[in-house]
């Protein structure tokens, strides 16, 4: 077995998208060969209603899929096909939109107000970029938990992992999507294809992956005393960890215990021309979908 060693790591930095909504951006929108087949994530976990609550409104999506997992508080979606649900706590949405979709979403918090989850964008092969679009939505209760004899717990959002098969199929990157809890001071080995790009995604408590540093704070506002200020936050929440070619991850979690996302999937390795949520192979193709856009042809027909 090798290790892979870590060849990238950093923070997510903050940012602000679709009518207002204040979020964290993982990666994206910079060199897409790292993270390939995937292209962006953002983090939008927030407590304040106010910087959220003004969502997603109507915007086309094309030559992607998109993995919605909320973790509090609820997403109603709907599109210009006339698809429409509400995704909650612990659930998924793997939306492929291929030839193209106009979609909106519009979050909602808690009882305590929070609003949290992740978006994961994934890239579509040139064969499939204009692909009918569709669904998958899934409850929390049909992702499957498997845990270890150490304590160890992974929801298995999609491909096969630990004898078990995650719930969202037929997805062009076969990628594995992993939800990762390892318990305070436990060391964890985790197979990853040799021929797939993983990253992981500290989200919650700390730990340290094999060849990496410790994971480092990230800025945050807390309210001590009645006053804000801007401390580092050394738990390691919002680190990305890019790996390097190898069979398995090692991860030694921390005294609070580690929570990460650990995403892997096959690279597509084609030209990648994007334009917001539209990603085309060539400039060419951006340009005629933003003439299809203007001229009420973007969406097209059912096959």
């Amino acid at each position: 077995m090798s290790i892979r060693p870590v060849k990238h790591e950093s923070t997510a930095t903050p940012t602000m998208e679709g009518a207002g909504v204040k979020l964290h951006r993982v990666f994206g929108f910079g060199d897409p060969a790292m993270t390939d087949p995937f292209l962006m994530m953002d983090d939008f976990r927030n407590d304040n209603p106010a910087e959220y609550i003004r969502g997603f409104p109507w915007h086309p999506h094309r030559g992607i899929e998109t993995i919605t997992y909320v973790l509090a508080g609820t997403v109603e979606h709907g599109d210009s096909l006339g698809n429409s649900g509400l995704l909650g706590a612990g659930d998924i949405q793997w939306m492929t939109a291929g030839s193209g979709i106009m979609h909106q979403e519009m979050p909602k918090g808690d009882f305590a107000g929070r609003m949290h989850g992740f978006q994961l964008w994934a890239n579509l092969p040139s064969s499939l970029k204009m692909t009918p679009p569709r669904y998958q939505d899934v409850k929390s209760i049909d992702i499957p938990i498997v845990v270890d004899d150490d304590g160890t717990a992974v929801r298995v959002i999609c491909g096969d992992f630990w004898g078990k098969a995650g719930p969202v199929d037929g997805v062009a990157a076969e990628p594995i999507y992993l939800d990762v809890s390892v318990p305070p001071g436990r060391k964890k080995r985790l197979p990853v294809d040799t021929y797939r790009n993983a990253f992981a995604y500290i989200f919650a408590g700390s730990g340290t992956f094999r060849d990496a540093s410790k994971p480092f704070g990230v800025r945050v506002e807390k309210e001590v005393d009645g006053e804000e200020l801007n401390i580092r936050d050394m738990s390691g929440n919002r680190t990305l960890v890019v790996f390097d070619s190898g069979d398995e991850v090692t991860v030694q979690a921390g005294d609070q215990g580690i929570r990460f996302l650990l995403v892997s999937g096959k690279p597509i390795e084609e030209p990648v021309a994007w334009h917001g949520p539209i990603v085309m192979n060539s400039r060419e193709e951006i340009m005629q979908a933003m003439r299809e856009l203007q001229n009420g042809t973007f969406i097209k027909a059912a096959h």
